[in-house]
């Protein structure tokens, strides 16, 4: 064949030679791998050309600051359990050999394997006692691999070449070996220079050219003719050689001999404006950052991007060339690792990653909204618990707010069905808890439907069966749908001597003989559907007052959350006594030798595990919604019964919040009890199951009245809160009376305060201290707790 053609690149003050065969160059070579100068690579493409080095220096720092972490479960962005004592994590964090730490280690690791087509090689070495404690990385281009023989493990072992030129031989299980996969070859790697090769050599050569130009005065380049009759032929050899290619000539004349007949010129020139530097340039540049997958705002020019755009450009960097970059590396060491165990970069720091999830949390959020899924629905979406309550499994539809229940049970909770447990049992009485805000019933047959579930009271057909049961033995036909009309029909089909007034005396007969309070007349359950249910259009003569329902079912979802998180809770810390690190250098440490040192005569740090301050943020992350939910909804029941307007007064969700806090405070003295109960029951324990019986005692004593006191306090707090917030901000011409339950579990002080009159926003004072409503959170705890008084609120401006 014939030789290839040989030309000339200036690199630093030395001239190296590139060789092309066909389209085949130094970054891309018939023996994969075995071609590949990693020297040149360095010198020709990284150094000299800004867009690589910076696609580099982009992916890699990240593999540099990112600390590593071993762990097991979990999700994509975080373990559900790690290691913090491997070997690995102090090499890989903190220092790697006596040279390299391991941000630095990390670096030059990901750079090699972005530049380098064999991949790269790293060292690991092992002290007398199997103990990983030493990674070098082996320059690549010193590194050879050696088939297996038989092709049964593919590499037999590792030949690397010291700067001294002794070669020593590397078994593999003393070497990780990490590449991008070849599609067909398994001893060879794949690198982004390949692909932006081309791109890389025109970019350095055009940005040569012009600096050539340049320092040549901007001359054009040319031929000089002249008649070299008479001159030496060493000096015309000399002019000749003086015709020399490249970029680096830009601009330059040179010298050739024509014979008799003067001089000549002839113009040979590239100008600059032929060379189309700008678009040359910007053309290169778009193919070597996408060869990379490194988008131009990445490298730090973000111009002529929105933010939105800017966002996107950074995570569809990090989703699809720094994830899996960082992936490939961490995989490299798994190996090294029990198999349940995985090695990877923490990346739940990097916002870059919160875009997507930021963006279905968006759109979920407009989904609920809207009434298409449900609050547990959302959460699952923002990756929180489920609270699964029925109010949480609703579907609260636009523009009111009304609930859809998922079940019949949940129909019954919500207030809006009987109790299937109670279906067919007469006289059954509502289950659940009074509607939301914004759901009440708009029309009188509603209003008698809600009343009739609200109290049962007797239909006009059941008065009349209960007067012909004390007249006579007449029995009406089975069933608990008929009306008047049906009943006095059956009447007269058995007694024909009563005359027309029959019906009307026999009606009358039952009215009499009924407690005044079962009364069935129509208007009068109208009139009670309308007391029972707190959503007029017009402010109430009579004023507002809070409902034992209103408290109760709040006090049901609090409870419900609260226990949810105890039994998560319970099983973390359960879990957390059985991890290694909780308990090695303790006496509940299992030696796995002799020689373990790991087994000590400690105790357990008992703070560590119970780890209080997460659990009360948590709980107050997941107090806050449900609190806030009731605050509005009472908040607009009472602007609707003081002012007919139905605005909610930003106190009204801070009530809510600041009762979130006290829940977090009471979780924070749980688990100080149960810090001291397992410190105490280390003196007896013998193992770490002793302990975890322990923890389980302690929860099942203690875990019920906790609930109890956190939802009876939270509902009391957050509505009275809520009420007190809406009616000062109805206008100072609002009075509120307390009032009790009127029972024995109320204290003295509070007894005290039945009936009292103040002005709304005038604090009420007991025992020295003031209270702002019942509940009062920044009051003293003995004069709030279990607390169940409410406010009786009215335009009235005689106070009693």
């Amino acid at each position: 064949p014939p030789p290839a053609e040989t030309k000339d690149l200036l690199a630093g003050n030395a001239y190296a030679s590139m060789t092309y065969a066909g389209v085949t160059n130094i970054w891309g070579t018939p023996g994969h791998a075995d071609g590949w100068d990693m020297e040149r690579v360095i010198v020709e493409g990284y150094e000299r050309s800004v867009w690589t080095f910076k696609s580099v220096e982009a992916i890699s720092k990240h593999a540099s600051t990112l600390p590593i972490q071993i762990g097991r479960g979990g999700d994509e962005r975080r373990f559900e359990e790690t290691l913090e004592d491997h070997p690995l994590l102090k090499l890989l964090n903190k220092k790697a050999n006596p040279l390299e730490t391991g941000d630095v280690f990390k670096k030059r690791l990901s750079a090699q394997l972005l530049l380098s087509k064999k991949g790269v090689f790293i060292e690991k070495t092992y002290s007398r006692g199997g103990t990983l404690v030493r990674l070098d990385l082996l320059p690549p281009d010193r590194v050879q691999i050696i088939p297996d023989d038989r092709n049964a493990d593919y590499v037999k072992h590792f030949e690397f070449t010291d700067y001294s030129g002794r070669v020593r031989e590397l078994l593999p299980k003393h070497v990780i070996w990490i590449r991008d996969p070849h599609p067909t070859d398994p001893f060879c790697g794949v690198t982004p220079l390949e692909a932006a090769g081309l791109s890389i050599d025109l970019d350095v050569k055009a940005r040569t050219y012009n600096i050539s130009f340049i320092d040549n005065d901007g001359r054009p380049g040319g031929i000089v003719g002249i008649d070299l009759d008479g001159v030496d032929p060493r000096e015309v050899d000399r002019i000749q050689k003086r015709l020399a290619p490249g970029a680096h000539n830009a601009g330059q004349l040179t010298l050739v001999g024509t014979g008799p007949g003067g001089v000549t010129y002839v113009d040979t020139s590239a100008r600059p404006r032929e060379m189309a530097y700008e678009t040359l340039s910007s053309t290169a540049k778009g193919e070597i950052l996408a060869a990379f997958g490194v988008p131009e705002s990445i490298v730090g020019n973000a111009s002529e991007r929105t933010y939105a755009n800017a966002d996107r450009e950074e995570w569809n960097f990090w989703d699809h060339t720094e994830l899996p970059h960082l992936n490939l590396i961490a995989s490299g060491f798994d190996p090294d690792l029990d198999d349940e165990w995985t090695v990877r970069f923490d990346t739940s720091g990097v916002k870059a990653l919160e875009f997507p999830r930021r963006q279905a949390r968006e759109e979920a959020r407009k989904e609920w909204e809207s009434g298409l899924i449900t609050i547990d629905e959302y959460r699952e979406v923002a990756g929180r618990p489920a609270f699964n309550v029925p109010q949480s499994r609703a579907l609260w539809i636009s523009p009111q707010k009304a609930p859809v229940p998922a079940n019949p049970q949940d129909a019954a909770a919500l207030g809006l069905g009987p109790d299937p447990a109670a279906a067919g049992a007469p006289g059954a009485g509502p289950t659940g808890a009074p509607l939301p805000a914004g759901t009440a019933p708009e029309t009188a047959a509603a209003d008698v439907a809600a009343a009739r579930a609200l109290e049962a009271g007797p239909s006009a057909a059941a008065d009349v069966a209960a007067a012909r049961a004390q007249g006579d033995p007449l029995a009406l036909p089975a069933g608990g749908g008929e009306t008047a009309t049906d009943a006095v029909a059956a009447a007269r089909a058995v007694s024909t001597d009563e005359g027309p007034a029959a019906a009307a005396a026999d009606v009358a007969r039952a009215r009499d003989t009924q407690d005044a309070e079962l009364s069935s007349d129509a208007a009068e359950d109208v009139a009670a559907a309308r007391a029972s249910i707190e959503t007029k259009a017009l402010p109430n003569d009579d004023g507002f007052e809070v409902t034992d329902d209103d408290f109760d079912a709040l006090s049901m979802a609090v409870a419900a959350a609260i226990t949810a998180l105890l039994a998560r809770q319970e099983g973390v810390i359960l879990a957390r006594l059985r991890a290694p690190k909780t308990r090695k250098y303790t006496r509940y440490w299992e030696p796995e030798n002799d020689t373990d040192v790991r087994h000590a005569d400690a105790d357990l740090d008992q703070d560590r595990v119970v780890s209080a301050a997460r659990w009360a943020e948590e709980t107050s992350q997941t107090l806050t919604p449900i609190l806030q939910q009731a605050a509005v909804a009472t908040a607009r029941k009472v602007g609707q019964a003081l002012t007919g307007t139905d605005t909610v007064p930003p106190a009204a969700a801070a009530a809510a919040i600041v009762t979130a806090a006290y829940a977090g405070e009471a979780i924070t003295g749980f688990l100080a009890e149960l810090a001291e109960a397992l410190r105490a029951a280390q003196g007896d324990a013998e193992t770490v199951a002793d302990l975890e019986g322990a923890v389980t005692s302690f929860y099942m004593s203690a875990e019920p009245a906790l609930i109890a006191r956190i939802a009876e306090t939270c509902a009391v707090a957050t509505i009275n809160g809520a009420a007190d917030a809406a009616a000062e901000h109805a206008g100072p011409g609002v009075m509120r009376t307390w009032v009790t339950r009127a029972d024995t579990r109320v204290r003295p002080a509070h007894k005290a305060l039945h009936g009292k009159t103040l002005p709304v926003g005038a604090p009420y004072t007991v025992d020295g201290a003031s209270l702002r409503y019942p509940g009062d959170p920044f009051a003293p705890i003995a004069l709030t707790v279990n607390c169940r008084c409410r406010l009786h609120y009215a335009t009235d401006e005689d106070p009693s």
